[in-house]
């Protein structure tokens, strides 16, 4: 079958389900993953046609699209900060958002620094090996609670060919660090359940629960936690950087105070949505 006739196809099953520029770009994702073709390739060569075993991918990725499972997960990849990374359901779907903490950090830190830098919660491994990959002098840690999560994350450095240490905590249940760092980052599970109703199915439905979520009546446990430590571990004049919930800015803020930090900043995101604070701790 061409694979021009079969966008016509592709287009019509999915359509209701998502818009028509989104089915477009899955479309184009999917001839990018299975074909190493893309869309000038197609447009240049419409007379391109698949075998019988390739339209049976084709039509597996539309089942699942169907379902709406993220097409990150049925491709089991997708591009952080202009790095591709391998994701799967043990880790979330790294965010635009959390492109934008990356670059604050990048801002605020010298290149040509040995800096000491963690990540707490790191999922995917995506904040920590696109400092790295910048902040190539610098000693990176990450940590998660997941086993799995930090084997995709293992694996993402891998690919990327950076050194970044990967190690298993529960930060919850960590009263100190071990060691000081100038930079500490934390892009913590955030989602309160009574906003679940916010959340598309196919964030609700296919993506770890353990990285979204968080009590209704302590929503910034984590927070808490990670700025209790951070005035234990941070060098003088080193940094915290956080990913927040845009709903809980002011309180988020409020976490800091008495604790040492100054310069003290709350940045909204592309959207203008209240998402990262950074501070200094003196």
């Amino acid at each position: 079958m061409r694979l021009k006739h079969y966008k016509t196809t592709f287009l019509q099953e999915l359509s209701g389900l998502y818009d028509e520029l989104e089915i477009e770009s899955f479309f184009y994702l999917i001839l990018e993953s299975f074909h190493q073709k893309k869309r000038i390739d197609l447009a240049l060569h419409p007379e391109m046609e698949m075998d019988a075993l390739q339209l049976l991918r084709w039509e597996s990725v539309l089942e699942a699209l169907k379902k709406q499972k993220p097409i990150q997960y049925i491709l089991g990849a997708t591009e952080f900060y202009g790095l591709p990374m391998l994701v799967n359901e043990n880790v979330l779907i790294p965010r635009p958002e959390t492109e934008e903490l990356v670059a604050l950090i990048l801002r605020n830190c010298d290149s040509n620094a040995e800096l000491a830098i963690l990540d707490i919660g790191t999922g995917s491994g995506c904040i920590p090996i696109a400092i790295k990959t910048n902040l190539s002098k610098a000693t990176v840690t990450a940590i998660d609670v997941s086993e799995k999560a930090l084997v995709t994350a293992q694996n993402n450095a891998i690919l990327n060919k950076v050194d970044v240490a990967f190690v298993l905590t529960d930060i919850l249940k960590t009263n100190d660090l071990g060691q000081k760092f100038d930079v500490i980052v934390s892009n913590p599970p955030y989602v309160r359940h009574l906003e679940k109703s916010e959340l598309k199915l196919n964030v609700l439905g296919f993506e770890p629960h353990l990285a979204l979520f968080v009590a209704d009546d302590d929503p910034l446990v984590f927070y808490r936690k990670i700025v209790e430590l951070a005035t234990k571990n941070l060098n003088p004049n080193g940094r915290l950087f956080f990913e927040i919930n845009q709903y809980l800015g002011a309180e988020t803020l409020r976490l800091f105070e008495g604790n040492g930090f100054n310069t003290i900043e709350l940045h909204k995101d592309i959207y203008g949505n209240d998402r990262m604070i950074s501070a200094i701790y003196s």
